[in-house]
């Protein structure tokens, strides 16, 4: 039986009024919630400090339903990791909830079986365990994970970042967004290699592991961009109570968004807004630049510097000149956005 959502009339709502009125009270009382505020849980124990995070993952929403059942397991286990590495944790295990639209084949199980175990070997962790059911809807899939990080010091959150931080970025930018749409078909004027590297970093997601240690050493502030980098900065300079101000001029770009930039120059608002990415947005302490740079090396970890925080509460993405960009909208937002497959 379906459940019951209620009337239109009762008025719909947002996730993050929807959190923040109703499910935030429930965890009011919960020694590392941080007030459902942040991505993550933070459990304090004698050793150090066990992060746990949660995603679900729906077919039609996070990824197309005819993809490989392998990359579909891939990424649902990525995404996680990659709010673990937000924390500074290193990946240790999860748990998986499988709903499955009927009666699944064997070889259909066996294929996402063995995408959970590429991701498994490839980011360090493994199984504790779940559950399976069916359900008369879309294929859905929830992953917690946990992680640790030591005990020398608190896990960086949303809210640490402070006016003459340094805002770095991992990686690259709009790779995924891009991969999205070259998934749909949209990019027909690409060269092939460069379709074909987008559409590999949308279908699994690569989280930097391998940076935990430098963002938990060193980083005031960091998150995953999962949403978008205008909508998740605005997200973590809120938490924060203080502003940014990023340059475009500055953004990491594979050459495939080059490519895709040099023949429709307005894809720099997917770049910007689209999503995907699971790239570590991170704020570091002036006195900790060079450290942080140098841990990122030490790793072979791509960071850029994209800007700063500022005073204020305005989130400022600067273009050509050093106008400010307008967006048309910030990024991806549940129950606000259209569905992007």
């Amino acid at each position: 039986m379906a459940a019951d959502l209620g009337e239109a009339s009762d008025g719909r709502i947002g996730e993050i009024e929807m959190i923040a009125e109703y499910f935030a009270p429930l965890a009011a009382d919960t020694p590392g919630s941080l007030g459902l505020r942040d991505d993550a849980a933070i459990l304090t124990g004698d050793g150090g400090r066990t992060i746990v995070t949660m995603d679900a993952l729906i077919a039609g929403v996070h990824f197309f339903p005819d993809d490989a059942p392998e990359d579909i397991a891939w990424k649902a286990l990525a995404v996680n990791v990659s709010d673990l590495v937000a924390k500074g944790a290193r990946p240790r295990a999860y748990m998986l909830a499988l709903a499955l639209p009927g009666q699944p084949t064997r070889g259909w199980i066996a294929a996402f079986a063995d995408g959970l175990g590429q991701a498994q070997r490839a980011f360090g962790l493994g199984l504790l365990g779940g559950d399976t059911t069916s359900t008369p809807g879309p294929l859905a899939i929830a992953v917690t994970a946990f992680g640790e990080t030591p005990h020398w010091r608190d896990a960086p959150r949303r809210d640490g970042a402070r006016p003459g931080d340094g805002v770095y970025l991992s990686g690259a930018l709009g790779d995924g967004a891009l991969g999205l749409k070259a998934r749909r078909g949209d990019l027909p004027g690409l060269a092939a290699e460069h379709q074909a590297h987008l559409i590999d970093r949308y279908l699994r997601p690569a989280p930097r592991v391998a940076l935990a240690g430098a963002v938990f050493a060193h980083a005031s502030a960091s998150m995953d961009i999962s949403d978008g980098l205008a909508i998740d900065l605005g997200r973590l300079c809120q938490a924060s109570g203080c502003g940014a101000r990023v340059e475009i001029a500055r953004l990491p770009l594979s050459d495939a968004a080059r490519g895709a930039l040099a023949i429709e120059p307005g894809l720099i608002e997917t770049i910007l807004t689209g999503g995907d990415d699971y790239e570590i947005l991170a704020c570091v302490p002036e006195r900790a630049d060079a450290a942080f740079v140098e841990a990122a090396a030490r790793v072979n970890v791509a960071v850029t510097r994209i800007g700063r925080i500022v005073a204020g509460d305005a989130v400022e993405i600067a273009g050509a000149g050093g106008a400010p960009l307008v967006l048309s909208a910030p990024g991806y937002q549940h129950f606000v956005s259209p569905p992007p497959r």
